[in-house]
């Protein structure tokens, strides 16, 4: 099935637990790719100037996708991509981004479509994040990271997720702070307020994703359902 990776803020880990994913995927032998339609921030890799995301998801990708599919609108300022979109005298439109994500999607059996930010970000003058979710038709997965105010920044984006219309698929609790003693504490307590299944807990210092891919085995059986059968499941409940 293909799902929409969102994060309760910037550096929480999205990309990270996205690349594990796509590793683990891909050792089922499922043809597995991510997408990031909205990138703000250019480097130099691979020998070329893209986002560095942009980068790691395609080397983890089993698919090989061209690059304006996987990454339809890429931003050299590293800002809200509005804002970046308006200093590049850009606009973003939807219909491109679902054009790309319609052509991946015929070429795989996974598709994850990683986010920018947290969740309530706009994209342009009358459009937030949530209606690119909504019309791909994609459920969220919500990469929460564990340190100081986890508490709030989790549940008042998993509140927005739901307040928006659209599905949370479920989360994963990801360890970002060492130091932070409550760390437990705190997944325990999401996970006794949010409405949605905790599918992983990723602990501080799992740096190789292969190891942390460990940690996620039910989010990639989850997400290794045939995507006719994960609908048929959805529309059930």
């Amino acid at each position: 099935m293909d799902c929409f990776v969102t994060g309760t803020d910037t550096d929480v880990g999205k990309t990270f637990v996205t690349v594990a994913l796509l590793q683990a995927l891909a050792v089922r032998h499922l043809q597995v790719a991510a997408l990031k339609p909205l990138a703000a921030g250019l480097g130099r890799y691979d020998e070329e100037t893209i986002n560095e995301d942009v980068a790691l998801l395609r080397r983890a990708s089993s698919v090989r996708l061209p690059l304006e599919v996987i990454n339809p609108y890429a931003f050299q300022a590293p800002t809200a991509p509005h804002l970046a979109a308006e200093l590049a005298g850009a606009h973003i439109n939807l219909a491109l981004i679902e054009h790309a994500y319609r052509r991946a999607q015929s070429q795989t059996q996974v598709l994850l479509v990683e986010g920018v930010g947290g969740w309530c970000l706009p994209l342009n003058d009358q459009q937030m994040l949530c209606d690119l979710v909504k019309h791909l038709a994609l459920p969220v997965l919500l990469i929460a990271g564990i340190r100081l105010g986890a508490l709030n920044h989790t549940l008042l984006t998993a509140r927005a997720i739901l307040a928006d219309g659209c599905e949370l698929l479920g989360w994963v609790a990801n360890i970002v702070d060492p130091t932070y003693p409550y760390a437990q504490a705190t997944v325990a307590a999401l996970e006794a307020r949010i409405a949605a299944p905790l599918l992983g807990t990723v602990p501080w210092g799992e740096g190789d994703t292969p190891c942390a891919a460990a940690h996620l085995e039910s989010l990639c059986t989850l997400l290794a359902t045939p995507r006719a059968r994960a609908q048929k499941v959805s529309r059930d409940g």
